[in-house]
């Protein structure tokens, strides 16, 4: 009986590590432009909000055109005030579908990446 308590208060202890493991990624809680969005040429940046805070040195955005060339002025940015959101200037756009590519690294060291795409008319 004493086993199966140990057991169980064993297994307990690891399902609640693992939970905790797997919040300690930094995911999107909202984008700007959103995915599938459809924009105006006059579109300036790209934002991304996060659910944990961001190591600015190994976190990035990049956005592209179909015909894979960057469209990105310069490198993106994790705000200082605020280091759950990343931004990247935008050259100016013309219309056609563009890809943004994500890596965020959260500050104990996780990496996620991901990507979506936008219209601009």
């Amino acid at each position: 009986m004493k086993l199966h308590t140990t057991v169980r208060a064993a297994v307990a202890a690891l399902l609640i590590a693992g939970c905790q493991l797997a919040q300690a990624h930094a995911y999107p809680t909202h984008k700007t432009p959103a995915a599938g969005a459809t924009v105006a040429t006059s579109q300036k940046d790209v934002v991304i909000d996060f659910d944990d805070s961001l190591e600015p040195a190994f976190s990035s955005i990049t956005v592209k055109d179909t015909h894979g060339k960057a469209v990105s002025d310069g490198k993106a940015v994790v705000d200082a005030s605020n280091k759950k959101r990343m931004s990247v200037a935008l050259h100016s756009l013309t219309p056609g579908i563009y890809t943004v590519s994500w890596v965020a690294v959260a500050a104990d060291g996780h990496r996620t990446q991901g990507h979506y795409t936008f219209t601009v008319k």
